[in-house]
């Protein structure tokens, strides 16, 4: 089924988190087992669930879906449309490969960036898309979002961004790896400047996007079972020749250790937004 061919790994660097079985047809019906109670699923079921099986097993959402459950029927204002990274050191076959994954994704990069109102609640917004190279970060990528927060500043914004990433994009290089710094210099303008920061990080949340703008929010909230790390559980297990704990790299793990302030279900992120902004924004839409 084309509508779920996103949440399927595409290579051996990919695999884990949410990926998902075949697709089942049954009597016409499309159909997606859950990798968590292993039932088989209709999809128009999944769907009107916001892609949440009735285990509480939370399959990846593309950011435009999240856009539309998150935000208030027509509040979100896309800004940066047409920013997109090119192939700075020439990585071979690199211009071939993001060419196909914006045709697949439907995104010219891996993060949505605007304005939006979320219960009433005016706040800049950037949703991360899974289905663009896991949510890799190049450099479009962080100029995106550093924009954003500072438009943010300038318009005394709240920002609340939801993170789904592999880490930093390897075909960018050094060029990837610097949006760490230039995006955590941004989101301490925003901090300095007295504005809320909220960070809502989904599966899987990793490297470099972990070591930077996901874990400095002022808020950090996580959905339930997502990997969220620095590096990957196997590297880990290599390098330190030990067992690694149950449950490790989980969000539910990551909050028992203080990295996660709460975690929060799919069905009711909508409503915590809203009364956190509202909490903190006198901006309220009247």
């Amino acid at each position: 089924m084309a509508l779920f061919n996103f949440l399927r790994p595409k290579n051996k660097l990919e695999e884990g988190g949410r990926s998902s079985a075949p697709v089942q047809q049954d009597a016409g019906e499309p159909e997606e087992n859950c990798p968590n109670c292993h039932k088989d699923i209709p999809l128009s079921r999944l769907w009107a669930n916001n892609l949440v099986c009735s285990c509480g097993y939370h399959f990846r959402m593309k950011a435009r879906q999240r856009i539309q459950t998150i935000t208030d029927k027509g509040s979100f204002h896309e800004m940066y449309p047409r920013m997109k990274s090119g192939n700075p050191l020439n990585f071979p076959g690199y211009k071939e490969k993001i060419g196909t994954v914006r045709v697949a994704s439907g995104e010219e990069e891996a993060v949505v960036c605007g304005t939006a109102s979320i219960g009433r609640q005016r706040c800049c917004l950037f949703v991360m898309e899974p289905g663009f190279m896991m949510g890799s970060m190049g450099s479009a990528v962080g100029e995106k979002i550093t924009l954003l927060f500072e438009y943010a500043v300038e318009h005394r914004l709240p920002v609340v961004g939801f993170t789904v990433s592999g880490g930093a994009r390897m075909q960018e290089g050094l060029l990837s790896l610097m949006q760490m710094a230039k995006t955590s210099a941004a989101v301490k303008r925003h901090s300095d400047a007295g504005l809320l920061y909220i960070a809502v990080l989904t599966d899987p949340t990793t490297g470099g996007v972990t070591a930077s703008f996901a874990m400095e929010a002022d808020i950090i909230l996580a959905e339930p079972g997502a990997t969220i790390g620095f590096a990957g559980a196997r590297v880990i297990k290599q390098t330190t020749k030990k067992a690694l704990p149950e449950g490790f790299q989980t969000s539910e793990t990551v909050m028992e250790h203080g990295f996660v302030d709460s975690i929060v279900p799919r069905s009711g992120q909508k409503k915590y937004l809203a009364e956190l902004l509202k909490m903190h924004n006198w901006r309220a839409i009247i």
